[in-house]
């Protein structure tokens, strides 16, 4: 049986990488889910790949009036969300936190972590109505094992997996449950930016030899338990900090 039958979704950063696969596994599990992200494009194209069930919105998660609209967008496509995946995040170039400029550290803080504020004043008051709702924050071990030269973007996820637990206490009540999944670094777009090295086998296997199980996170893990945690047999899991890192934090 289907794990996520009848449940609607919305989807941040889902025109690629781990959204992407959070999307596809969301769809196999009989939600219907709606593709946000900031390039028309890949959002289009991985809704029209998962068909009649998922619809593609454009989306800059830092601007509140889009994210109300992203909102707006799944109610009259699908209805209210049951579940909101806050995946959407960007990264600054692995090296010295002074080589950060001001702009571009307002703009890691504004998408990882000012798009969950915005997201929560749009959907948490639907979710009160209705008595129910989860909440999943694309948290990372950074934020529990931050590694050098990734101060600003460590100190955004450190915020995302914290708030997940304030925010889970809070809305408890409301029976929304909140939980934030922390994966280790992966084979996604940004995984250049994470090294601040050029992606070659000899650099790659640096990193790999600080993860136990030897290998990065791939989409289907995320994949894997978001699916979980946003079905009814985790009703009882809330204000969880889950690593998905093959040990990296152990």
């Amino acid at each position: 049986m289907a794990q996520l039958t009848d449940k609607i979704a919305i989807i941040t950063g889902a025109g690629s990488g781990f959204g992407e696969g959070i999307a596809q596994a969301y769809v196999r599990e009989c939600a219907r889910v709606v593709i946000a992200d900031i390039n028309p494009d890949s959002a289009r194209q991985v809704a029209q790949a998962l068909g009649a069930n998922a619809s593609a919105f454009t989306c800059d998660v830092s601007d509140s009036a889009q994210v109300q609209a992203l909102v707006e967008k799944c109610v009259r496509t699908f209805g209210i969300p049951d579940i909101v995946v806050n995946n959407a995040g960007i990264t600054h170039s692995n090296g010295s936190m002074l080589a950060v400029d001001e702009a571009t550290f307002d703009r890691v803080f504004a998408v990882n972590v000012k798009s969950i504020y915005h997201m929560t004043q749009a959907v948490v008051p639907l979710m009160r109505k209705r008595g129910r709702g989860v909440i999943l924050n694309i948290g990372s071990t950074a934020g529990i094992r931050p590694r050098p030269g990734l101060v600003w973007y460590s100190a955004t996820k450190a915020a995302v997996n914290n708030i997940s637990k304030s925010m889970a206490l809070e809305l408890a009540p409301d029976k929304i449950r909140v939980n934030a999944i922390c994966p280790v670094m992966g084979e996604t777009g940004l995984l250049a930016q994470f090294m601040g090295v050029p992606d070659t086998p000899e650099n790659r296997a640096k990193f790999l030899a600080t993860i136990p199980l030897g290998r990065f996170s791939q989409p289907r893990d995320v994949a894997n338990v978001a699916v979980f945690l946003a079905s009814d047999a985790a009703e009882f899991l809330t204000g969880m900090e889950m690593p998905v890192d093959g040990g990296r934090t152990v």
